[in-house]
């Protein structure tokens, strides 16, 4: 049976630090619809689809889905991981690729080479955010259905189960692991949305880059940011694992899966 690479966008409306981020505005299009539009022209995906959470308030994401012809599901809110397991078990996925939908900068072009080096490698899982230099806002990660059913059984402390991988780097040795980098570092930049700053900066990037060509990709963004120096220092001071930071503030050992 040949390879079946599903791509899973994690999104939800839940967000405290920018409420509903993923259906604010950008271009005159949710966030999340540019992810989607994005990894849909992953050439190495076979599939994509959303996972949220059974919140009512995540029926809003459910309906932008239902117009977009995207299959989502619909998972819990409490635990990612879990969400993350359930919907790739019923899609059937045998190789995973995690995709954050605050990351509308995502560039297909990257999705697919971080694929290309994890089919070609044979590793459990592959990304480019461990040895990070690639911006933040182009993380993709990519394990193997067993890998994840691994993480879904042994990772037993919140932030792990939040953040779905946490487990893989705190245990290298249950893991074949490989990293997708670049000869320039970039892991400076910040093109997420997880702070008002951010959302301002991305605003300002999709506003003149966007009309242009819909589909720019990160060669663009680090041109256009070249020109204009003075947008990067509106995030600039946002470490780069805010959200990390705040889950381990809070951690606690959750009740494994049986």
């Amino acid at each position: 049976m040949p390879d079946r690479v599903l791509s899973i966008i994690q999104a939800r409306t839940g967000s405290t630090r920018l409420p509903s981020k993923v259906l604010l505005d950008l271009a005159g299009k949710p966030v999340l619809q540019h992810v989607i539009e994005r990894i849909a022209r992953s050439a190495l995906t076979t599939q994509f689809i959303v996972a949220t959470t059974i919140n009512p308030a995540d029926l809003a994401i459910v309906r932008l889905c239902a117009d977009l012809g995207v299959s989502v599901y619909c998972g819990s809110e409490d635990d990612p991981l879990e969400r993350y397991y359930q919907a790739a078990h019923l899609f059937c996925g045998s190789h995973i690729v995690r995709i954050k939908a605050d990351c509308p900068l995502i560039d297909p072009e990257i999705v697919d080479r971080a694929i290309r080096l994890h089919l070609s490698s044979g590793a459990d899982y592959t990304g480019n955010t461990l040895q990070r230099t690639y911006p933040v806002g182009q993380d993709v990660e990519i394990m193997t259905a067993a890998t994840l059913t691994r993480l879904w059984k042994c990772a037993g402390l919140f932030s792990e189960r939040e953040h779905i991988t946490l487990y893989i780097p705190k245990h290298p040795e249950m893991f074949r692991i490989e990293h997708l980098r670049q000869q320039r570092d970039h892991s400076a930049k910040r093109w997420t949305m997880d702070m008002p700053e951010d959302y301002e900066l991305l605003r300002a990037i999709f506003q003149n880059l966007h009309p242009k060509n819909p589909f720019f990709g990160m060669s663009d963004v680090i041109d256009f940011l070249s020109k204009n120096p003075g947008l990067e220092r509106i995030n600039a001071h946002i470490p780069v694992d805010a959200g990390v930071r705040k889950s381990l503030s809070s951690d606690h050992v959750v009740a494994l899966p049986t």
